[in-house]
Protein backbone atom coordinates (compact mmCIF):
# COMPACT_ATOMS: atom_id res chain seq x y z
CA UNK A 1 0.00 0.00 0.00
CA UNK A 2 1.64 3.35 -1.08
CA UNK A 3 1.71 6.22 1.38
CA UNK A 4 -0.95 8.64 1.37
CA UNK A 5 -1.03 12.65 0.94
CA UNK A 6 -2.66 14.84 3.38
CA UNK A 7 -4.86 17.64 2.80
CA UNK A 8 -6.37 19.72 5.94
CA UNK A 9 -9.55 22.03 5.39
CA UNK A 10 -8.88 25.62 6.40
CA UNK A 11 -11.85 25.60 8.83
CA UNK A 12 -9.93 22.17 10.25
CA UNK A 13 -6.52 24.54 10.55
CA UNK A 14 -8.11 27.11 12.14
CA UNK A 15 -10.19 24.37 14.76
CA UNK A 16 -6.45 22.92 15.22
CA UNK A 17 -4.68 26.43 15.76
CA UNK A 18 -7.50 26.87 18.52
CA UNK A 19 -6.33 23.73 20.86
CA UNK A 20 -4.02 24.13 24.03
CA UNK A 21 -0.03 24.04 22.46
CA UNK A 22 0.43 20.56 23.85
CA UNK A 23 -2.68 19.06 22.58
CA UNK A 24 -2.17 20.38 19.71
CA UNK A 25 1.33 18.60 18.72
CA UNK A 26 -0.59 15.25 20.10
CA UNK A 27 -3.40 15.48 17.19
CA UNK A 28 -0.82 16.95 14.84
CA UNK A 29 1.30 13.65 15.13
CA UNK A 30 -1.78 11.66 15.07
CA UNK A 31 -2.99 13.37 11.49
CA UNK A 32 0.70 12.80 10.20
CA UNK A 33 -0.06 8.91 10.95
CA UNK A 34 -2.46 9.18 8.95
CA UNK A 35 -0.35 9.11 5.97
CA UNK A 36 1.11 6.20 6.33
CA UNK A 37 -2.30 4.49 7.71
CA UNK A 38 -5.11 6.01 6.91
CA UNK A 39 -7.36 3.08 9.00
CA UNK A 40 -5.03 2.96 11.69
CA UNK A 41 -6.46 0.70 15.21
CA UNK A 42 -9.40 2.55 16.86
CA UNK A 43 -10.69 4.26 14.15
CA UNK A 44 -14.14 4.20 13.46
CA UNK A 45 -16.63 4.67 10.19
CA UNK A 46 -19.18 7.10 10.90
CA UNK A 47 -22.83 5.95 10.75
CA UNK A 48 -25.02 8.91 8.37
CA UNK A 49 -21.80 10.19 6.60
CA UNK A 50 -18.96 8.51 4.84
CA UNK A 51 -16.08 9.49 7.31
CA UNK A 52 -14.01 8.05 10.07
CA UNK A 53 -13.16 9.29 13.37
CA UNK A 54 -9.42 9.42 15.12
CA UNK A 55 -9.68 10.02 18.80
CA UNK A 56 -6.61 11.95 20.33
CA UNK A 57 -6.93 12.40 24.20
CA UNK A 58 -10.05 13.85 24.66
CA UNK A 59 -10.03 15.46 20.39
CA UNK A 60 -11.74 13.96 17.69
CA UNK A 61 -10.47 13.94 14.35
CA UNK A 62 -12.85 13.47 11.26
CA UNK A 63 -11.42 12.53 8.13
CA UNK A 64 -12.31 11.16 5.05
CA UNK A 65 -10.39 8.55 2.83
CA UNK A 66 -10.18 9.17 -1.21
CA UNK A 67 -8.39 5.67 -1.91
CA UNK A 68 -8.57 6.20 -5.47
CA UNK A 69 -6.79 9.42 -4.85
CA UNK A 70 -4.26 8.39 -1.96
CA UNK A 71 -5.64 11.01 -0.34
CA UNK A 72 -7.00 11.39 3.34
CA UNK A 73 -9.05 14.60 3.71
CA UNK A 74 -8.82 16.08 7.47
CA UNK A 75 -12.54 17.70 7.79
CA UNK A 76 -13.22 18.75 11.43
CA UNK A 77 -11.09 18.56 14.58
CA UNK A 78 -12.71 19.44 18.24
CA UNK A 79 -13.64 18.59 21.45
CA UNK A 80 -15.71 15.57 22.16
CA UNK A 81 -18.66 16.96 23.23
CA UNK A 82 -18.85 19.52 20.01
CA UNK A 83 -17.35 17.92 16.82
CA UNK A 84 -20.16 15.39 15.82
CA UNK A 85 -22.84 18.66 16.20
Amino acid sequence: MGSYSLEIKRSAAKEIEALPLVDRRRVVERIQSLASDPRPTGCEKLSGADLYRIRQGNYRVLYEIRDRDLIVVVVRVGHRRDVYR
